[in-house]
């Protein structure tokens, strides 16, 4: 039996790998977090019967502590989740968790040779050499979760890395794709969160809008496959069949394709390396119209190249950067800021940072607090 952990388990993601939990035989959960949604955690913990519960958020927690039977032991806090993942003993670590709080799960995890399915991009764009080399040490595997990973990861197996030439990300687009420059100043927040794809959480929904996520992926593919950043070329797919591809230096692309679907990746990550028998929706190539292809507009979305520009800087600055990002994206949400004041505040919190070239997990959480910090005050 297959011990299985989900952090953020109240989120589209969790909820998601609870459905593919419900498919699989042999996969028991362990433990199940949420922040503040407490209603659908009593419910997951009804019927899945974990041992170990955390609830990051401490007023939260305080509501639910007489709910619990004794065979359940409750966490609180973030200090809290890193307590319950040394105390519980589980196979595979699901990372959901929205943002930076990913990092310290996931590398509290690999310390105890757990490995990590990562559905948490943040944690290898913040602190992609410390994670992998500390994962390296502890023999622990990182199987990507996100559908633009998993597709990479699948296309790599059988193949000898020497022989990569190229990754093509592929991206929606957004659903600003096709809007005049002019126009992106004049965004609602309800257009924004209109992915026309995908149903996510409003944060990573927002990314997508402005292409940062694609950013943070360039970034968490640089990590988890060993490569360059200029070898990770941006490629515009509205479709979202082809979820990611792999050139090699024979000039051979190999693609995974599959309906728009983050149950499949789930599983994927899950099982691995076995694929499990599934009864979601099948890909039926004669309802494909057409599978098109388009460069990213980067002066338009200007948060690819700044994902890019972080890199190219090095040390902790992708951390400063990622901050700067989510202290944006709420006020954002918040209706604080424009849209198109997103990838401005975060050139501006990347300018008045002094980054460090060689750092370590304090400067990592030192870069994050900075960057929250300078949007607070900005806004």
């Amino acid at each position: 039996m297959k011990k299985l952990a989900i952090l953020g388990s109240t989120g589209s993601i969790g909820k998601q790998a609870l459905e593919v939990v419900k498919k699989l035989c042999g996969v028991e959960v362990a433990a199940l977090t949420t922040n503040t949604n407490i209603e659908l955690l009593l419910r997951q913990i009804e019927e899945f019967k974990p041992r170990f519960v955390c609830v990051s958020d401490e007023k939260s927690c305080e509501k639910i502590s007489g709910q619990l039977n004794s065979d359940t032991r409750l966490y609180c806090g973030s200090a809290g989740m890193i307590d319950m993942i040394n105390d519980l003993e589980a196979d595979i670590l699901l990372n959901s968790l929205v943002g930076s709080a990913g990092l310290l799960p996931t590398l509290t995890a690999i310390e105890k040779n757990i490995d990590i399915a990562l559905a948490n991009k943040e944690t290898l764009v913040c602190g992609g050499r410390l994670v992998m080399e500390k994962a390296k040490a502890h023999n622990v595997r990182i199987i990507p979760v996100d559908s633009e990973h998993s597709a990479i990861f699948q296309s790599l197996q059988g193949n000898n890395r020497r022989d990569v030439s190229k990754i093509h990300l592929t991206a929606s687009g957004g659903p600003f794709r096709k809007w005049k420059r002019e126009d992106l100043e004049h965004i609602k927040l309800s257009d924004a969160l209109k992915h026309p794809n995908w149903a996510m959480g409003r944060k990573i929904t927002i990314d997508s809008a402005t292409l940062m996520n694609k950013g943070l992926e360039m970034i968490e593919a640089k990590w988890l496959f060993d490569i360059d950043m200029d070898d990770i070329n941006v490629v515009v797919h509205p479709q979202s069949i082809i979820h990611s591809m792999v050139e090699y230096a024979d000039g051979s692309v190999i693609a995974q394709l599959g309906a728009a679907d983050m149950r499949l990746p789930i599983a994927y990550a899950l099982t691995y390396p076995d694929r499990a028998n599934m009864d979601f929706k099948k890909l039926d190539f004669f309802e494909l119209n057409a599978l098109t292809f388009e460069k990213p507009r980067y002066d338009d979305f200007p948060c690819l190249n700044l994902a890019k520009e972080a890199v190219k800087t090095g040390g902790n600055m992708p951390a400063l950067m990622n901050a700067a990002n989510e202290g944006a994206v709420e006020a954002f949400l918040n209706e604080k800021i424009k849209f198109t004041d997103i990838p401005y505040i975060i050139e501006k919190a990347m300018a008045a940072y002094t980054y460090k070239e060689s750092f370590g997990l304090e400067d990592v959480l030192a870069a994050d607090k900075f960057g929250r910090d300078f949007v607070h005050e900005v806004i």
